[in-house]
């Protein structure tokens, strides 16, 4: 789903918004801001502030968190919900519109781009008249992959109880 990503154009963006907001350029928020953009796919943001931590980054908790919300805030992450009482959040920038497909069973997100969704969006656009900024398109279902994690235990008969 990305574009070629001009890493020091998104370091700009994130610079550019921290001067504008009267926030400061901290190392930890740039490596923050690398570490996800060095990642593919979705990630939570426990799983990065454990990620930071194993590479012997100097990173609170908060920091992490804050900075997740400064990069939302700038377009440079977009943050997902995909029921698992879990935010999931993907890196955003130079990646064009795309929606999920989510397995209930296995957590697995795939991603997927179809131009009938635009042109969707597009006619919904002219018929309501309404500017459409972004849109988020989530299916929920089962993978068939026989692979899937969750499967095995789905499948597995309950014990009795007696």
């Amino acid at each position: 789903m990305a574009t070629s990503i001009d890493f020091p154009e998104v370091e700009h963006i994130l610079r550019d918004y921290l001067d504008q907001n009267s926030l400061r350029k901290t190392p930890e928020r740039f490596n923050i801001l690398r570490a996800i953009y060095g990642k593919k796919g979705h990630f939570d943001a426990e799983a990065l502030y454990l990620e930071l931590k194993n590479q012997d980054l100097k990173v609170s908790r908060a920091t992490v968190y804050n900075t997740l919300d400064i990069l939302v805030d700038c377009s440079l992450v977009s943050k997902q919900y995909f029921g698992d009482s879990i935010t999931k959040y993907e890196k955003s920038y130079g990646y064009r519109q795309h929606d999920h497909l989510v397995c209930t069973t296995c957590s697995r997100i795939l991603e997927f781009c179809d131009p009938r969704i635009e042109r969707i969006k597009t006619m919904v656009e002219e018929v309501y008249r309404f500017r459409i900024d972004s849109h988020a398109l989530n299916f929920y279902g089962e993978c068939i992959d026989p692979a899937c994690a969750g499967k095995e235990q789905k499948q597995r008969p309950e014990s009795a109880v007696e």
